[in-house]
């Protein structure tokens, strides 16, 4: 059986100097999800607006269900503006607020969320109160005998997050995945580390988490399990166009090998080769195929070998 997963967040506009994309972290990862053929349920909300109407449009044009994606008569559809200057560190100015603050709760849609094997969310869509008593919610909502797995993608922005409201989001999760940045935030505030993995164990073993899961840009990724289980790879070597939606595609491309029931290694190295499929290519949702992400870990091998 596909394995079902409800994603929870920001759907907006990313407006660059020459374009404007869809994205939002959760939509993006929930895309992937999608074309990767998973069973995925996207929730979020949009405005009654032209903007709204094009991405709700987009979304059913990547055949990504729009359900539980509300719309609401008070406030726009979001837009972010990136600055693209650094094309390996990009960085947002988030409008504030839009009509994702106010994701409403919907006891249809805690069920959905509640029959799903995995439940993502991140940290920007709850910078509000109406949007995080909702998550809050859906999050209680896991807590059931059949065990969906909450998975927590940090992706902090500033200054759109607390410590408190961090601290709060990771005593749901069960899954984390962030990048070496926020590693050294999240990690800092509770203990001293010398190091990555040590600080990664600092959060499994505070937070009670099956797994961290680090992504480190052009240095490739690592995991670490409850068990001690850790694995690194150390990337692919690819000419970046932007990292727009890198680390978006990382995530989606693990959670599908990871759900379909793919050994870690595996995975990591699967989620590497994604990311760096995107950031050779302008945007977060650019076309590509599991035969290109093939082709690149066959490639990387063969130079491996040699």
């Amino acid at each position: 059986m596909t394995p079902k997963l409800t994603v929870f967040g920001e759907v907006l506009w990313d407006v660059l100097p020459d374009a404007r994309l869809a994205g939002g972290a959760p939509m993006n990862v929930a895309v992937h999800l999608q074309r990767y053929g998973m069973d995925v349920s996207f929730i979020s909300r949009v405005g009654r607006d032209e903007l709204g109407a094009e991405l709700l449009a987009f979304m059913a044009e990547q055949g990504l269900s729009t359900r539980w994606v509300q719309t609401g008569e008070t406030h726009l559809t979001g837009i972010a503006k990136a600055n693209v200057s650094d094309s390996t560190e990009v960085t947002y100015k988030i409008l504030h607020p839009v009509a994702w603050d106010y994701i409403r709760f919907d006891h249809a849609a805690a069920q959905c969320v509640a029959a799903s094997d995995f439940f993502v969310y991140g940290t920007l869509a709850s910078r509000d109160r109406t949007s995080r008593d909702t998550l809050l919610r859906y999050l209680a909502s896991t807590r059931v005998p059949h065990g969906c797995v909450p998975i927590f993608d940090v992706n902090l922005r500033p200054p759109h997050y607390t410590r408190e409201q961090v601290t709060e989001l990771l005593a749901f999760a069960r899954i984390v995945k962030m990048n070496e940045h926020e590693l050294r935030e999240v990690s800092g505030w509770l203990a001293p580390f010398e190091n990555e993995r040590q600080a990664m164990a600092v959060l499994v073993d505070r937070f009670g988490l099956d797994m961290l899961v680090l992504t480190c840009g052009a240095e490739g990724a690592m995991v670490l399990t409850a068990g001690g289980e850790y694995h690194r790879h150390s990337g692919f070597t690819v000419d970046v166009s932007d990292t727009i939606g890198s680390g978006d595609a990382f995530l989606g491309a693990f959670l599908y090998r990871f759900a379909t029931g793919h050994p870690l290694p595996a995975s990591l190295e699967f989620a590497c080769a994604a990311g760096a499929s995107v950031a050779s290519k302008k945007g977060a949702l650019p076309a590509f195929t599991e035969t290109d992400i093939h082709a690149l870990i066959h490639m990387r091998q063969q130079v491996v070998a040699h």
